[in-house]
Order: C-alpha cells, then sequence, then structure tokens
C-alpha cells in the first residue's frame, strides 16, 4: 500500500525556522524536507516511519511551505508562482483579480502535481481545509482513496464532502459525519518514542506549566489560565500571547513560542503541566498534549472530560480538573507531595508507551485504510 502524508505547517513555526537558517530556503527539496521532519514538529514522520516499518511505502509532504514547494516544483519543472501569496486576502476575493490569481500555479499545484508523481493507493491529508473541492475531485484520478483526519473547527462541507474517509480523534464527529454521508472512524492520536531520544535527560526545573496556544478557538481557557497565573507558580510557553489584553497575569509569566523539540522540552522540564481542550472538543478528551506530556514523564493535570477514563485511569495516572479552583489547588497539592507527583506522571508515561505510542496507532491504521481500499474494489 502506497500512501502519501499531506500535512501543513503552522505558519509561525515556518517563518522562525527559516529565519535561522536562513541558507536552508537555498538547499534541496531532500534536504529542506528532512530539515522540517527532525524538528519534530506536530506529527512529524510518526506515521510514515512506522507506516514504512509495517511494510507500507509512505511518503510526507508538508504542502504549505513555500521555500520547500518551490524547491520541488523547480527540481521537477513545475510550474510555481509565489506571487499569488503575496496578494492580501481582501484583494484575492474581487472577482477579476480573484480569476487571475487562479490561473497561477500555487502550492495547491505543486501539490497535486507531487500526488500525480506518486500516484499513491492513500492520499492521507491532515488538513482538510488546504485542497478545494475541485482540487480533490481532480486528485481522484492518480489515488484509489481519499483519507482526512481532524481534530479542529470544520471547514466548510463543500470542503469535507470530498474525502472518501474522515478519521477524528473526537467521539462525538464521527455520527456527524456519518449524517453527512461520509465515512468516518474514531482514531485517537498519539506519542512518538523517538522524542525520548532526541530529548535525552531534562532537569526538572519548572514546578508547573502550561505548555499551548492561545486563541479565539481557546477562549473559554483564559479565564482559567489567568486563575492560575495569579494563585499558583505556573509559567507559560507558546503561541498568542500578544492577543491578551495588556493587564493579563499570563503575560509576566510568559516565556514565548516553543516549536517542535522546544515544546517537547518545556513539557519535559515541567514537574506538572496542565491541558486543556480547544472549544470544538465539547466534551471529549482528545489532543496531543493528553499523550505528549504522559510521554515525556510530566504529571498530566488535565480537564475533566466524559471519555478521559477511556484513555488514562484518572487519580493514578494523570489528574482532572472542573474549574479554575480545582486545577489550582491541585497544583498546590501535589507540588507539596512531590513523591505522589512522581508515581502518577510514571504511571501516565507508562500507560502512554504500552498503549498510546504512533506505532500502535499505525497498527490500527493500516487495517482500516485495507477495508476502504478493499471496498472499492
Amino acid at each position: 500500500m502506497k500512501i502519501v502524508i499531506v500535512d501543513t505547517y503552522y505558519p509561525a513555526f515556518l517563518a522562525r525556522i527559516y529565519e535561522k537558517q536562513p541558507a536552508l530556503a537555498q538547499a534541496s527539496y531532500d534536504q529542506q524536507l528532512k530539515a522540517l521532519i527532525d524538528t519534530g514538529f506536530g506529527t512529524s514522520d510518526f506515521y510514515s516511519r512506522h507506516l514504512n516499518e509495517l511494510g507500507c511505502e509512505a511518503s510526507d509532504l508538508v504542502v504549505n511551505c513555500v521555500p520547500l514547494q518551490q524547491g520541488w516544483a523547480q527540481e521537477h519543472q513545475v510550474p510555481f508562482s509565489s506571487w499569488t501569496l503575496r496578494i492580501p486576502h481582501r484583494l484575492a476575493r474581487l472577482p477579476l483579480l480573484g480569476h487571475a490569481l487562479r490561473r497561477l500555479p500555487g502550492l495547491r499545484d505543486v501539490a497535486v502535481a507531487q500526488i500525480e508523481a506518486i500516484r499513491p493507493d492513500v492520499v492521507y491529508c491532515q488538513d482538510l481545509s488546504f485542497f478545494s473541492p475541485e482540487a480533490l475531485a481532480h486528485l481522484r484520478r492518480y489515488t484509489r482513496l481519499v483519507v482526512g483526519q481532524i481534530a479542529c473547527p470544520l471547514p466548510p462541507d463543500s470542503f469535507v464532502k470530498g474525502y472518501d474517509l474522515i478519521l477524528t480523534s473526537f467521539p462525538h464527529f464521527v455520527p456527524r459525519f456519518h449524517d453527512m454521508g461520509i465515512a468516518s472512524e474514531y482514531f485517537r492520536i498519539g506519542f512518538d518514542t523517538r522524542i525520548l531520544e532526541m530529548l535525552g535527560n531534562q532537569p526538572k526545573d519548572v514546578d508547573a506549566s502550561f505548555v499551548g496556544g492561545i486563541s479565539r478557538h481557546h477562549g473559554k481557557a483564559i479565564p482559567v489560565l489567568e486563575y492560575l497565573a495569579r494563585n499558583t507558580p505556573i509559567e507559560f510557553f507558546g503561541y498568542g500571547a500578544a492577543s491578551l489584553d495588556a493587564s493579563s497575569p499570563i503575560k509576566a509569566r510568559h516565556h514565548g513560542e516553543v516549536w517542535g523539540m522546544d515544546m517537547y522540552r518545556a513539557l519535559a522540564r515541567s514537574r506538572i503541566t496542565l491541558n486543556r481542550h480547544i472549544n470544538v472538543a465539547e466534551n471529549n478528551a482528545n489532543n496531543m498534549r493528553l499523550y505528549e506530556a504522559t510521554g515525556v514523564g510530566s504529571l498530566l493535570l488535565t480537564d475533566r472530560k466524559d471519555n478521559l477514563g477511556e484513555i488514562f485511569e484518572v487519580g493514578r495516572e494523570v489528574v482532572a480538573y472542573s474549574s479554575a479552583e480545582e486545577a489550582a489547588e491541585l497544583i498546590r497539592y501535589y507540588l507539596a507531595h512531590p513523591e505522589e507527583a512522581q508515581e502518577i506522571a510514571r504511571a501516565g508515561q507508562a500507560r502512554t508507551l504500552k498503549e498510546h505510542t504512533y506505532r500502535h496507532r499505525m497498527e490500527e491504521l493500516v487495517p482500516i485504510l485495507h477495508k476502504y481500499l478493499d471496498a472499492k474494489v
């Protein structure tokens, strides 16, 4: 089974990487892709590497990285115009200009050309908003199965309905996709053990942390984070601090953006780390931080969700809170009782390494893909 994993990376992360390594943009496509993969950002090569170990032929595309995709286009003599990326979105929506832009080959066209060249059995898209419905329809000439994976707010229905199958770590999304006439399966996220090899030993020099983004999708969490900033020694790492009010107590404790391995280091340095889910998760535990935090051996303090007990044993492997006051009380308690905190952190890590690694997830994914490929015959 030949599989192409199509992913997009946060633009702020990509900008940071190329600012730090100015010569990278002139490197070959393969060199650039390896440099991005080696940062450990997002799901990195966690899918493709284990799929290859399981006998598949899997490869990664990072389709929104301009220097990377420009490099591929040049090496394969495929037209590409970065001019389309310099037009403000409000102007691109003007009818005449928008029509002209659509005639210029952009990132989407390069990604389609890459898939045409590979002709995989499965196109596996991690970003359902990247390909237009027209692009998905075009891709069907070059692949047998178009699969999407989502754990964020849904794009317009027209984007979603172009997929043969959508996998999601949101249990509540599965019946909603079924109601739309789209095949869907519940598929959890995980942790990759290679991260531990890359981390090495990290000092536990942060008592409590919140490592993550602050955005409109996290609106309900901001009052909780501000309460903790006033009432505990919690430190903050991640993006979005600039969007906070100048009076927010988070600002004085915020250490800036952390991406990839820097994000894992921040988690690994934390005795306790707080997790919260985006609004669209509703009352379901699903996000990457569940597995990343436990995977690196920190005590995970996460928001209480209906299905959390299906993933971890609450109180023995992770700790859960239902309010800002409860979260603050738990942080203070476990800082005052470090042996109990360490015991829970060790149990959480053991559970993740036993059941929630990306090796486990890919062992679950392969039969799912085979099932839907067989149904296509």
